[in-house]
């Protein structure tokens, strides 16, 4: 594989592997196990003497060319594939942690994220800080003499606030400590974490990966090192393994990223300027818009905008409600970065579990609406939204 070769193809020739029979489209190696010519080339292989498979929870070839291809798009060493999004947060985060030791993580976090590290981890000894992570300053006085991890994402959910990668990895290094990022909504296509300075990324391949609402999947990138000393015993011994038919699924889906990609962002950017003007919505919050709050770290880190936009309606909850079930073309749904246009209500879906005072902190109003854009003409989305907005009470 050429190091050279752009991500378009690097997405769709990336990491093959071929069998004898010299296929087209990527075998899928359905097996749990792997057979050894002798005793003595079993002995190798577990003792790390020779390459090849082992156990299909350690690794397997399909697998093999999922992570290899994101690596090649990522920029990085190493990767892992798990079998969803959350057990490539969690294993990322608790595999380097021990009893005493502290994370500061940025409190615009999914759900389930801050459950890890807001609940599971101090179960297990592990204290945490959360900040707003939008100022650095938060971050360094947050810091105590056992933190070892910051966590965040950056475009946030579902308020597409940023945080400045750069700035927060020069803090962890001072330290010593490791920077996790989710960058689920930026996408390895408009956003690079680890040349940023991050030292590990983690993906939801649920979302614009597989993007087409089939598989459930996750992915850990990182240097080899780190991989090897904290995140390959973990994964052996703990199975969230990705399986093979979801690789292979993956494989496919990644193939066409840059495209839905592209369509997805540029409807995106159309929604969010058509509803800028629509005297029912309060407020639009969109990476590519100039008037985005940090529209300055954007230029810095972010090569594009997202395929998702936050707005809020000035009907609360009930206006909000209104739109989505007015909505033709648009399916209400709480996942993100497919095909089809997918429209949510955090307060009462992704984000109910939080506190009134929690979710008002992260800008979460009862009139908040996430928009993420899919593949259709974005004209008809236009045309959706216009329909929908007009049986909403002003």
């Amino acid at each position: 594989m050429s190091k050279t070769w752009r991500p378009a193809t690097q997405l769709v020739h990336g990491g093959t592997l071929r069998s004898q029979f010299g296929e087209t489209s990527e075998a899928i190696y359905l097996t749990q196990g792997f057979v050894y010519d002798t005793s003595e080339a079993a002995e190798a292989r577990f003792k790390g003497e020779t390459d090849g498979f082992i156990y299909a929870r350690y690794g397997s070839p399909t697998n093999d060319m999922f992570e290899k291809r994101m690596c090649a798009l990522e920029g990085a060493e190493d990767a892992r594939a798990t079998a969803s999004g959350m057990a490539a947060v969690s294993a990322a985060i608790l595999c380097q942690l021990k009893a005493g030791d502290h994370i500061v993580a940025a409190r615009a976090l999914f759900g389930s994220c801050r459950w890890v590290v807001e609940t599971l981890a101090p179960k297990y000894g592990i204290e945490c800080t959360l900040v707003d992570g939008r100022f650095i300053e938060n971050w360094e006085k947050a810091i105590q003499p056992n933190t070892k991890v910051f966590f965040l994402e950056s475009p946030t959910n579902p308020t597409l606030e940023v945080v400045d990668i750069a700035a927060v990895a020069k803090l962890a290094n001072q330290i010593g400590a490791k920077v996790v990022v989710d960058n689920v909504f930026a996408t390895p296509l408009f956003q690079k974490p680890l040349e940023l300075g991050a030292h590990i990324v983690v993906y939801s391949a649920t979302k614009h990966i597989d993007g087409q609402g089939r598989s459930l999947g996750g992915v850990i990138l990182s240097d080899k090192q780190w991989i090897d000393e904290n995140l390959q015993d973990y994964f052996r011994h703990t199975g969230p393994a990705m399986s093979p038919f979801t690789a292979w699924t993956l494989l496919k889906g990644i193939e066409t990223l840059p495209l839905r990609v592209a369509q997805q962002t540029a409807n995106a950017a159309k929604i969010a300027d058509f509803l800028a003007d629509q005297g029912k919505v309060a407020k639009v919050i969109y990476p590519g818009r100039k008037d985005h709050p940090q529209a300055d770290i954007i230029a810095k880190q972010m090569t594009g905008g997202s395929t998702l936009v936050a707005f809020e309606l000035k009907g609360g909850k009930e206006a909000a409600f209104k739109l989505q079930n007015a909505l033709e073309i648009v399916k209400i749904s709480n996942n993100l970065g497919d095909s089809k246009s997918l429209i949510t209500h955090p307060a009462t879906t992704t984000h109910k579990n939080l506190t009134d005072e929690a979710r008002a902190e992260l800008g979460i109003s009862p009139g908040t609406v996430r928009l993420s854009a899919g593949i259709e003409d974005g004209d008809d989305l236009v045309e959706d939204f216009a329909r929908a907005l007009a049986q909403v009470s002003a």
